[in-house]
């Protein structure tokens, strides 16, 4: 449904030269949506999806261990829709102190997303409410450090930004002027509650509103993306936080920012959720396809491992480790889990043998070992 610009246009002045900022209009957008059969179907789809996700999940001995490294693919995934180049191996080695020739730069700003993620939905846990101070102490987590520490991390804008364009007179779009930032996200914190809207049809909302307020300089693609999951996590759609949407967003990018300035053009709200459904569909099965593929592969190690007999002893207890780690090097097998020199390297020669380890430098000094069937499931659709 077109109904207009989903907000006004202000007239602004930008070093002398004037031009509009766009203030959208508080949500639930009006006239209300039109849940006509085929919103219904999408919604009832990605619903069925998602408990699909729950179920698989809930068969693994340990949720940790596929949650540690999916959190850090999505990280991965939303950092490079804003250009960053970082892999997830390269994440995994930079956590392992073995970042020898990583960007810094590119793999710092991952990490600090992990950190952000993390902190988000920690504090959700601790049963702190789903509010602008959460957002911005996550926002302050994620440009804590390296690129954009200098952007008012948790903060929100003081001074006018845009998108796209050299500035706001030659923009793709300009968001609202920064004294009308807080009454925008003032507006969307209460929205963010509505118990009127389901959750999934609240979360693709407050996304796009959220992305069109732009409220802080900098980091706030990644921000946003983070609101879907921990809103869904805070109305307990999701029984854990393992539904990111960076992988379908990065594949359908240009639709992605064309529908999003469709909404604000156009009010064309359903067309925005169609597509956003579509991608909590699509990303909840390709989840859940993940976490049953990582099932069926610990098993088969495990049970290649077993028959060993003794020898496989130590070689399980690396299998342990992999499974929540999937990138390790002997220093660290020593200092972290109290292995000594010569049961690591024995335990990684028997998981080479077995063909389900193998080393990733090619170096003969310094070496990092990869769980390679994990890692290399887990790789699909982070290739730089």
């Amino acid at each position: 449904m077109d109904r207009g610009p989903s907000g006004i246009k202000l007239p602004i002045s930008f070093v002398g030269e004037p031009c509009f900022a766009f203030v959208p209009n508080p949500l639930p957008p009006q006239p209300p949506l039109i849940w006509d059969a085929s919103l219904h179907r999408l919604a009832e789809r990605a619903g069925v999806a998602i408990g699909r996700l729950s179920g698989v999940t809930a068969q693994l001995p340990d949720t940790q261990l596929f949650l540690y490294s999916y959190v850090r693919k999505e990280a991965v995934l939303s950092s490079q829709i804003e250009g960053t180049q970082s892999s997830l191996s390269e994440l995994l080695l930079f956590e392992n102190d073995a970042a020898s020739g990583v960007p810094l730069d590119d793999v710092t700003e991952v990490s600090n997303y992990v950190a952000a993620m993390e902190h988000g939905l920690k504090r959700l846990g601790e049963g702190f409410p789903l509010s602008l101070r959460l957002l911005k102490e996550v926002h302050g987590v994620l440009l804590g450090k390296g690129r954009g520490s200098e952007k008012r991390p948790g903060e929100f804008r003081i001074s006018q930004n845009w998108i796209g364009g050299s500035r706001p007179g030659n923009a793709l779009f300009v968001p609202p002027p920064p004294d009308q930032v807080i009454p925008c996200m003032g507006s969307l914190e209460l929205f963010l509650h509505n118990p009127e809207v389901p959750a999934l049809i609240r979360a693709g909302l407050a996304h796009a509103q959220f992305e069109t307020i732009h409220p802080f300089l900098d980091g706030n693609g990644r921000t946003g993306r983070l609101l879907v999951t921990l809103l869904l996590c805070h109305d307990h759609v999701l029984a854990q936080p393992l539904l990111y949407l960076s992988l379908f967003l990065k594949t359908h990018r240009s639709t992605y920012y064309e529908l999003l300035q469709r909404v604000r053009t156009h009010g064309s709200w359903e067309g925005w959720l169609d597509f956003f459904l579509q991608g909590i569909e699509e990303t909840a099965t390709q989840a859940a396809t993940t976490a049953s593929r990582l099932l069926q592969v610990f098993q088969q190690d495990r049970a290649r491992l077993h028959a060993l007999g003794r020898r496989g002893v130590s070689a399980i207890k690396l299998h342990d480790i992999l499974q929540k780690q999937p990138v390790v090097t002997v220093p660290r097998l020593m200092s972290k889990f109290g292995f000594t020199a010569p049961t690591a390297n024995s335990a990684l020669a028997v998981l080479i043998e077995q063909g389900i380890a193998r080393e990733i430098t090619g170096y003969r000094r310094n070496r990092v070992f990869s769980y390679a069937e994990y890692l290399r499931t887990l790789n699909e659709g982070t290739e730089v």
